[in-house]
């Protein structure tokens, strides 16, 4: 089982930045993928931002080109650094890994991004 701890998240004005973190820890040697999803307030939960063990890196559109997701495989953690933010960016972001081509059922508890207009 793999525990998912994330963090960094606060209340922003628009156009500004913050850098979330995403440690992972549990009985496992390596992670195969990294992941970054979001949730705002009664919407689904979205995929937005990936990263392979090896650095490449894919990101929804909604994010392409403001957000910047990476990764230390050493200390087993993601981040996400988020730029030019929106109030539509406003959500709890979550992390996700994939150990052995299998992406975890467990999730952490999240950290809130609030974007203020």
């Amino acid at each position: 089982q793999v525990q998912l701890v994330e963090s960094g998240g606060g209340l922003v004005q628009t156009g500004g930045s913050l850098r979330l973190s995403c440690a992972a820890s549990g009985s496992f040697f390596s992670i195969d993928a990294m992941a970054w999803y979001r949730q705002a307030p009664g919407k689904q939960r979205d995929l937005i931002a990936t990263i392979t063990s090896g650095g490449s890196a894919a990101y929804a559109d909604s994010v392409k080109g403001r957000f910047t997701i990476s990764r230390d495989n050493a200390k087993n953690t993601a981040y996400l650094q988020m730029d030019s933010l929106k109030p539509d960016d406003t959500a709890v972001y979550y992390c996700n890994v994939r150990i052995r081509d299998r992406w975890s059922q467990a999730w952490g508890q999240g950290t809130q991004v609030t974007v203020s207009s």
